[in-house]
């Protein structure tokens, strides 16, 4: 009997990026419980970071608190300063175990990655990484300060500022972790590219509609009202837009 020429076609037309070397069958009990022991560490991570953060958490107040300069803060209930440390201790906490967490994802999604999504996992990482400092960096030391200098200056001849404690790190802490998630768009652009999802081509087309997302997106992520912290985080997320575009085409030219 001859051979099947249609086999060999078959076999020559798999791409070997395309694969998954990891790829072992396991039953639905077997992933769930794998997804339990993953929760698991990764929640353990993320009390003993919280709680080394509670015991050291008057220097982190001082610091969050150095931003506002002059301004005197204010307990108005018994108990919410205490309720302050732990939003502090928490938000802290899930930045130190970060790490940790996203390792356990990783570890539980890699053995169903392909060699293609598996080689831009590394420099999704370390750029994911990066961007969510910068951000960080990038709303306490430009944000915060242009914000509580415009609320300070409106109404210095008119009121002396005596802020509530819980406001301003409801404030602070809400715009600090959405800066750094807004900083992750470059990423985004780069996996979309790398995977041909989006062409750079078709990201710059759309230049538009990101000015005005990033005006929108500007608007929700910063908690006060004023327009020079939204003007000044809707010009950084444009600005990353327009660097992850650039990242693309470096990264993939023939996309």
């Amino acid at each position: 009997m001859p051979p099947d020429p249609i086999t060999p076609v078959l076999e020559a037309d798999v791409d070997p990026l395309d694969e998954t070397p990891d790829d072992v069958e396991m039953s639905l009990f077997d992933h769930l419980e794998e997804l339990r022991q993953r929760i698991f560490w990764a929640l353990a991570a993320f009390g003993v970071a919280t709680v080394g953060c509670f015991i050291g958490v008057k220097p982190l107040v001082r610091f969050l608190e150095a931003p506002a300069g002059p301004v005197k803060f204010l307990q108005m209930a018994p108990g919410e300063f205490f309720f302050v440390s732990l939003k502090v201790a928490a938000y802290s906490g899930l930045i130190l175990s970060s790490p940790m967490i996203l390792y356990q994802i990783i570890a539980f999604v890699l053995p169903g990655l392909t060699r293609r999504e598996r080689r831009i996992l590394a420099p999704v990482v370390f750029g994911s990484s990066i961007l969510f400092i910068l951000g960080l960096a990038f709303a306490y030391g430009v944000l915060v300060p242009a914000a509580l200098k415009f609320f300070l200056n409106y109404g210095a001849d008119v009121v002396e500022p005596l802020w509530s404690i819980e406001r301003y790190f409801e404030f602070i802490l809400i715009l600090l972790l959405g800066t750094g998630l807004a900083f992750q768009i470059p990423v985004i652009q780069f996996i979309l590219s790398a995977l041909g999802l989006v062409s750079p081509r078709q990201m710059l087309a759309g230049w538009r509609y990101v000015v005005l997302a990033a005006v929108v997106i500007g608007a929700i992520l910063t908690p006060s009202t004023d327009p020079l912290t939204q003007i000044l985080l809707a010009g950084a997320i444009a600005g990353l837009y327009l660097g992850g575009i650039g990242v693309a085409v470096l990264v993939m030219p023939n996309r």
